[in-house]
């Protein structure tokens, strides 16, 4: 099964300035319970403990995190499992993994709980009273659970203050958006359509399927999704690689598109790929999902979203800015799609690493802060 986010990060290398002096034994717990959540957090543990900081690190078995985990070599506490799509097993997934958590929790009493949306972790940080930090880029998720929110929300600086449900003064922003964090890091790897079968005479084009387990998710996605693929396998030269979410997806695209998949026109690969690699090796990108459509735009390649629920900021900033397309249905996609060859001679944009360093920066401002000025 393909594997969006695996990718080959380069060590950082943040710019000297006025760094938060890193407080001696402070350890702040990571949880890892999203495929995304992996590659963000590799550059941002790293970070931490150039710092000084101790990093304990959990992740639940859902989509490909396991399989992630594995590719970095991370270690970690794996912890909690995927309990499905529907409401009431979503609760109980997060009541379950949250009571699974304390056990390790009151043996290795983290003094920050750190996390990009684990509501697991809000719950079992309240719990057991640990101040905890959800860092966040789509404000119509859920940003907490019930009654329960996390102590401190971080969030770039596009999405308005207002927009997140905490008191301004426990609100912290970032430059750029969360793909930067680690997308200025990637390596380019030339053989990456060598190893998918594709000739550089191809255009390749990559698509990831709408997130239908998602809350937020919306049925005309999949339409626009059914009806971008077929568009695009008319086309000569065309050839597509499908990335699902997980094993159950995976099945879901072979039964529907078996003869375009046995020629080889439409790839769903088997194994674990680089997933910024995969990116910037294509021509364009399609994606029903946030973290793909913004790591594209975060290194310059052409890309289209097909996600139809509630826009949020960040993306809207990318489509006001001309760095994502926003399509509307299978007629405006055959409108909007540019089906040509890109130049990929340059290298992929590294300039933007504001992101990890102002996160970091929150992060240990929060956990070790400045004692105020005595007069």
């Amino acid at each position: 099964m393909a594997h969006t986010q695996a990718l080959k990060l380069e060590e950082p290398k943040l710019s000297a300035g006025s760094r938060p002096p890193a407080a001696a034994g402070k350890k702040i717990w990571i949880d890892l319970d999203n495929s995304p959540h992996v590659p963000f957090f590799v550059p941002i543990i790293k970070e931490l403990e150039s710092r000084g900081y101790s990093v304990l690190v959990t992740a639940r078995d859902a989509y490909q995190v396991t399989e992630l985990l594995d590719l970095f070599e991370l270690h970690c506490h794996r912890i909690g499992r995927h309990f499905g799509k529907h409401k009431i097993m979503k609760v109980l997934g997060v009541l379950d993994r949250s009571t699974r958590l304390l056990p390790l929790l009151l043996k290795e009493k983290p003094d920050l709980a750190l996390s990009h949306g684990s509501r697991s972790q809000v719950l079992a940080a309240y719990t057991l009273r640990i101040p905890s930090v959800l860092i966040m880029d789509y404000e119509h998720a859920h940003q907490g659970l019930l009654w329960v929110n996390p102590t401190w929300v971080i969030c770039p600086e596009i999405i308005p203050v207002d927009a997140v449900k905490l008191s301004k003064d426990h609100v912290r922003r970032y430059r750029g958006i969360k793909e930067d964090v680690y997308a200025s890091s990637m390596k380019s790897d030339r053989h990456t359509r060598e190893k998918l079968d594709v000739a550089e005479s191809d255009l390749l084009v990559t698509i990831r399927p709408p997130a239908t387990e998602a809350h937020y998710h919306r049925p005309e996605s999949d339409v626009l999704f059914h009806g971008v693929v077929d568009y695009l396998a008319e086309k000569k030269d065309v050839r597509i690689v499908l990335l699902p979410r997980n094993a159950r997806q995976a099945q879901e695209l072979h039964a529907t598109w078996p003869e375009l998949v046995k020629s080889q026109k439409v790839i769903i690969p088997e194994h674990a790929m680089d997933g910024l690699n995969l990116i910037w090796h294509s021509d364009f990108v399609v994606s029903g999902g946030g973290t793909m459509n913004r790591e594209a735009a975060a290194l310059g390649v052409p890309v289209y979203s097909i996600f139809r629920g509630k826009i949020g900021a960040v993306d809207e900033y990318l489509a006001r800015t001309g760095r994502l397309v926003l399509l509307e249905d299978v007629e405006d996609a055959k409108k909007k799609l540019q089906i040509v060859k890109r130049n990929r001679t340059g290298a992929p944009d590294s300039e933007s690493r504001y992101a990890l360093r102002d996160i970091v920066d929150e992060v240990t401002s929060i956990v070790n802060p400045t004692p105020p000025a005595s007069h």
